[in-house]
């Protein structure tokens, strides 16, 4: 493997800062080591890069997390991944490939803290399932802790009940897509057609509530109140249209190449039990309703229409990069935001569930914060939780009150107005008590997968 970089080695005695840059085969990685390095590695996996696009080497999400985490004397590294994409097992090669040079060329580290965003959750989760011995800890925030099966999965019901419900007849295509880009371009053309009907937007709702879309979009904005369902349906159209259609209509083409074939199914699925355990319930009831639409007759339609299968050997890739199986051997911090559409809120309880069935809950907590948006969290909220995840570390044991919402949104406070701002403003810190709905469509490691 081809490694080329910038710097020096240094060591943990040295006085002067660090950074090196360069390439492990055709990943580009970013190490920066503070003066005094503390000995505590924070390796970081980013987010979802897009199906032939280059993603940069990142040490830390944020220009202020990367800060904190150098004037704390806390060594930071991240690779960019050799490809793009749902990149999972490169990434894990690469991430442990980054390590294994980090301890090569700064020294080995007294520990290592996994963390990332978004994709790089779901790294972040793989990477202590995977290499446990490797890792004292993870921090995982707005990640896709359901897993891949259940991910794809959950974006082929959308799909599907999207096509179903109002364009049936079209050319839209659900798996084995020939061409993503026209795909893609057809479901918004679908989209504006069914935006601008009452009926159209009740079954755009319908497609939000099977597969838990926040209705809640603006993060500048309050949310919706519970029962104002033009706003929470308006909300769930545009995480839609403007964030997750690309995932359902295009992307597929880059995880079925992956995959060598189609790795989602819906065959026997009931949409029915789906609707009624989602949130979302009440919302559809009431839009169609005003509608004057049948909800039963459209549930009736997307179970008799339910039979698309999965290739058996493009669904066991995707449970390799990768399913969960709970059996945490770190101890795990994970964070998530109650507004967040791309990956919604109940991926926390899907990964909470296999945990607790490995008799593991010990090992992992969960903490919200109350915002719309995608990884909409400020760096002081990060850093925040960082701090309680180093001192479980350090004690050996969670400490109760510093994971109470109040005492968190205290914490980030005392960071500072410069960082507590995201979107162009300052934001309260905003930790909350929440339980998120049910996954979905869960799918542990070792689960079934129909033929």
């Amino acid at each position: 493997m081809a490694i080329a970089c910038s710097q020096n080695t240094v060591t943990n005695q040295e006085s002067d800062p660090h950074t090196f840059t360069g390439t492990i085969g055709a990943a580009a990685y970013r190490i920066d080591v503070p003066a005094h390095w503390n000995g505590t590695l924070f390796l970081y996996s980013h987010g979802y890069v897009a199906p032939g696009s280059v993603g940069q080497a990142q040490a830390a999400p944020s220009a202020e997390a990367s800060d904190w985490l150098h004037n704390n004397s806390y060594a930071a590294a991240g690779s960019a991944y050799s490809s793009s994409g749902w990149a999972l097992e490169d990434a894990f090669k690469d991430q442990i490939a980054l390590l294994d040079y980090f301890t090569k060329r700064v020294g080995k580290p007294k520990r290592v803290i996994a963390w990332g965003v978004s994709l790089g959750g779901i790294i972040t989760a793989g990477l202590v399932q995977l290499y446990p011995d490797r890792f004292a800890a993870a921090m995982p925030l707005c990640g896709v802790l359901a897993g891949g099966i259940a991910t794809w999965n959950t974006e082929l019901d959308a799909a599907y009940a999207f096509k179903t419900l109002l364009a049936p007849s079209s050319a839209l295509q659900l798996v084995h897509i020939t061409d993503g880009a026209a795909n893609l371009q057809l479901a918004e053309q679908i989209f504006n057609a069914a935006v601008a009907t009452p009926q159209g937007r009740a079954r755009l709702a319908m497609v939000g509530a099977l597969i838990d879309l926040p209705g809640w979009f603006d993060p500048t904005q309050p949310e919706p109140a519970a029962t104002d369902f033009g706003g929470q349906a308006q909300a769930q159209a545009m995480w839609e249209s403007r964030v997750d259609f690309p995932f359902a209509f295009q992307y597929r083409t880059d995880i079925e190449q992956r995959a060598g074939g189609n790795p989602s199914w819906n065959s026997g699925v009931d949409y029915g039990r789906q609707l009624l355990a989602s949130p979302g319930r009440d919302e559809v009831a009431a839009l169609y309703t005003q509608a004057s639409l049948d909800v039963n007759a459209d549930i009736r339609a997307l179970d008799a229409g339910a039979t698309i299968k999965a290739d058996p050997a493009a669904a066991a890739y995707l449970d390799r990069y990768i399913s969960f199986d709970g059996n945490l051997a770190v101890p795990m911090l994970s964070m998530h935001g109650t507004g967040d559409g791309l990956v919604i809120p109940p991926n926390e309880s899907a990964y909470a569930q296999v945990v607790d069935g490995a008799k593991r809950q010990d090992m992992l907590r969960q903490v919200f914060v109350h915002r719309a948006g995608h990884c909409a969290f400020t760096a002081a909220e990060t850093v925040a939780a960082f701090q309680v995840l180093v001192k479980r570390l350090d004690t050996g044991t969670w400490d109760g009150a510093s994971l109470r919402p109040d005492a968190l949104n205290a914490a980030a406070s005392s960071l500072g107005a410069s960082a507590n701002q995201i979107f162009g403003r300052t934001f309260d810190p905003s930790f909350t008590t929440f339980r998120p709905a049910p996954y979905p469509r869960p799918f542990p490691k070792g689960s079934p997968i129909p033929t």
